[in-house]
């Protein structure tokens, strides 16, 4: 078997593993004592997509999304009534567990790294397979250091799918979006209309634009890459490196000043809106508006940076 080939079918594999957990979602909303067709309906259309997205024709799919959001629309999707654990049980867990609960969540990052620098002869690893062994590294860690029933970990990973809802399936949705404006031209109207604006050379005004361009296009989208290949397509390059700007200066400020919008807008729902969610906070806008002035003054710094290193080799 070729290398590509057995790559594609672990990656496969690892797709398939999520839409089970999500079809064991959906299972599970069946329980719900209000819109327990809508829930199961949801979790098991997304798990199919996932175990079967590429043999399922691309209208289909999109048809399929569309329910979807109309279930979500018309608030058809519940979390429904979990066990409650008390507060003693807590407790002791967390003086019996301490620190190491967080080892888990660092070894999806640290294992997904690892797994990401190697290659197989010239073949790199598919980012999905990185992620996806990574997950599988820390489920096992955790079920080392918790020691948990198997129907615990099914019964708390379908609350917690079900806390975070159908922004679950956001991301993969808004980097759809950003590929979509990319190949629409959307970066070249962009240029065009801040070309009939701005004076082409004034470097200032340039990057200002260019910075706020991608914090608000990052808000929008809720994906700093999505807008990163928009708005420098459309603004940093036209008025910024053409004019002379170092392009790994503008590059990575523009990248991370986008991820300055990331922190004030609820389509980066990972960020923001699913953490409200996990901790119930009762203002779901909570962290954002924490987060806001922070944010703010990380664009005006990341414009300063700019400006200072525009030339530097």
């Amino acid at each position: 078997m070729e290398i590509k080939v057995l790559l594609k079918l672990l990656t496969q594999i690892i797709y398939i593993l999520c839409g089970l957990v999500s079809i064991s979602t959906g299972i599970r909303g069946l329980k719900n004592e209000k819109a327990k067709i809508g829930t199961f309906l949801f979790w098991t259309i997304l798990g199919i997509i996932f175990i079967f997205g590429e043999a399922i024709p691309y209208k289909v799919t999109g048809g399929l999304l569309v329910i979807l959001a109309i279930i979500t629309v018309t608030k058809q999707l519940h979390i429904g009534k979990f066990e409650n654990i008390s507060s003693q049980f807590k407790i002791a867990q967390s003086e019996k567990l301490k620190n190491k609960i967080f080892i888990p969540a660092v070894l999806i990052g640290i294992a997904a790294f690892l797994i990401l620098q190697f290659k197989i002869g010239k073949t790199a690893i598919p980012p999905a397979l990185g992620i996806g062994g990574g997950s599988l590294v820390a489920l096992l860690a955790a079920a080392i250091i918790i020691k948990p029933k198997f129907s615990e970990t099914n019964e708390d990973t379908s609350k917690l799918l079900m806390q975070i809802g159908a922004t679950a399936i956001l991301p993969q949705l808004l980097a759809a979006l950003g590929a979509v404006f990319t190949k629409a031209g959307v970066g070249k109207v962009i240029a065009a209309s801040i070309s009939s604006v701005v004076p082409t050379g004034n470097i200032f005004i340039g990057i200002v634009i260019y910075a706020i361009g991608m914090v608000i296009f990052t808000m929008i989208m809720g994906n700093a890459f999505a807008a990163f290949s928009v708005i420098t397509a459309g603004i940093g390059i036209p008025f910024i490196i053409k004019n002379g700007g170092n392009p790994a200066v503008i590059g990575a400020l523009g990248m991370t000043a986008g991820y300055c919008g990331t922190l004030m807008t609820p389509m980066a729902a990972n960020f923001n809106i699913v953490p409200a969610s996990i901790l119930e906070i009762k203002d779901k806008y909570g962290i954002i508006k924490v987060q806001a002035p922070m944010a703010l003054l990380l664009l005006v710094t990341h414009i300063i940076l700019m400006l200072l290193l525009f030339g530097v080799k």
